[in-house]
């Protein structure tokens, strides 16, 4: 049995003459690993982008359920029937052809060949559900399928750029398909989008319940990209280095202020003109582009032609005395949400300085049922055709309570056709006698600051 000092000894010759005999060997594979261990820390940073830009996280915020997912989401799991490109031509997209029948009030189309669900299902004519409460919708086989109006619309097709969706979530012929759904309480917290292509990243969208949440979200890390519409929350990142900011018009929301014609004093169409003069849009160039009407410049039937809005306080609050302005037992009542107050305030201000006795209130985002006065974004639609909003007809999406025979009528013959040039004249119109007759003021259309990770 060695002792423990020949052990050591033993031990340390074998070390040596192991060494000796295999040294190049050695010293090779440190080269090597002290090269391996080099290249990994230099290319980290590649590797993470890479496999960042295969995966996005984006945040918003707003609480949603499996029957209202926003556009963004839905329309990239799915597909409408057709689709109205920036011009307003109707191009199809599901179907490859449509033809009206008896008197434009049976629309009739085609689908195409092979047309699946997400899940690999087959899709057919029959399972095509738009839930239009007016409109029988009818399978002739399984590429065809009627839309039976009970009066001509000339505008019907454009109802069909909705994307269908099967429940829970399953679109037809989709970039995405939905993977994982998170939720609490009814409520979605989470969704990730799948590819159905190789070339694009997966996607999951997180929820929360407001901007503080989304803003601490991005800090954490738990999202890439968030979007706000305050400079301010924007201006935090701008210094971060592994952040961009891109800054761009959202064309499809209208800051807006809505009179509720059912006041006899906002009822007066010099009033309401006087009040446009009174606020001075230049105050709101930070937060968007000014707007004329209530159809954005990016729409083929927008009119450039449109007056741009004076700011003229003094004529204004003599116009207001002369129509007897409202004494303070008959102040008007300014109510907005929570995330428009300082914009509501400038306004308020502003009616105050005019000799108006504005008060303003703080609500909910509940459909408000008592107001003078109405600030809010509105979400404006992809066509022209604003029938739902000013038509005197339409009781719930009317909100101020706006009756204009003259408006009536070119709104009914904008939607009874379907010639571009034709509905181009009728929305220059409709345009300028809202503009000129002020049922609303039409403020801006809000900048939008996307932040993401670089």
């Amino acid at each position: 049995m060695l002792s423990p000092k020949k052990t050591v000894r033993y031990y340390y010759w074998v070390a040596v003459e192991f060494t000796k005999k295999h040294l190049r060997l050695i010293l090779l594979s440190f080269l090597l690993s002290f090269i391996f261990v080099i290249g990994i820390i230099s290319l980290s940073p590649y590797f993470a982008n890479f496999l960042a830009s295969r995966r996005e996280v984006i945040g918003l915020v707003g609480q949603y359920n499996f029957n209202n997912l926003p556009d963004e989401i839905l329309s990239k799991i799915s597909n409408g029937l057709v689709y109205i490109d920036e011009k307003g031509e109707i191009i199809p997209l599901l179907s490859t052809s449509w033809e009206v029948r008896d008197n434009n009030k049976i629309y009739r189309f085609h689908l195409r060949d092979g047309l699946t669900w997400n899940d690999g299902k087959p899709f057919s004519a029959s399972q095509i559900d738009y839930q239009f409460k007016d409109v029988q919708t009818k399978a002739i086989d399984d590429k065809t399928v009627d839309f039976i109006l009970k009066k001509p619309l000339g505008i019907f097709p454009t109802y069909l750029s909705k994307v269908l969706i099967r429940y829970p979530l399953i679109g037809v012929a989709g970039l995405y398909r939905v993977g994982d759904v998170k939720t609490q309480y009814g409520n979605i917290t989470a969704i990730s989008l799948e590819p159905n292509k190789n070339d694009i990243p997966v996607i999951t969208y997180k929820f929360y319940s407001n901007e503080s949440d989304l803003i601490t979200a991005y800090k954490k890390g738990e999202v890439t990209q968030i979007s706000t519409t305050k400079k301010s929350v924007a201006d935090t990142f701008s210094n971060w280095k592994n952040t961009k900011v891109v800054k761009a018009i959202d064309y499809t929301r209208l800051m807006t202020l809505f009179f509720n014609l059912n006041n006899s004093f906002l009822n007066n169409k010099d009033v309401r003109n006087a009040i446009s003069s009174s606020i001075d849009l230049s105050k709101f160039t930070g937060d968007g582009e000014i707007a004329k009407g209530p159809i954005p410049p990016t729409s083929w039937a927008y009119n450039p032609n449109l007056k741009t809005p004076i700011f003229d306080p003094d004529t204004a609050a003599k116009i207001l005395r002369k129509s007897g302005s409202p004494s303070a037992s008959t102040q008007l009542n300014l109510i907005t949400y929570y995330d428009y107050y300082d914009i509501a305030t400038k306004i308020t201000n502003e009616l105050n300085a005019v000799g108006l006795k504005v008060v303003l209130n703080i609500i909910n985002y509940d459909k408000p049922n008592n107001f003078d006065m109405l600030l809010s974004f509105w979400k404006l639609p992809p066509d022209p055709d604003q029938y739902y909003f000013w038509h005197s007809t339409q009781q719930q999406g009317n909100i101020s309570n706006y009756k204009n025979v003259k408006v009536d009528k070119l709104l009914e013959d904008g939607r009874s056709t379907i010639v571009l040039k034709d509905r181009k004249n009728i929305y220059f119109e409709f345009q300028k006698v809202l503009q000129e007759d002020s049922p609303a003021i039409f403020l801006y259309y809000p900048l939008i600051y996307t932040i993401e990770r670089k």
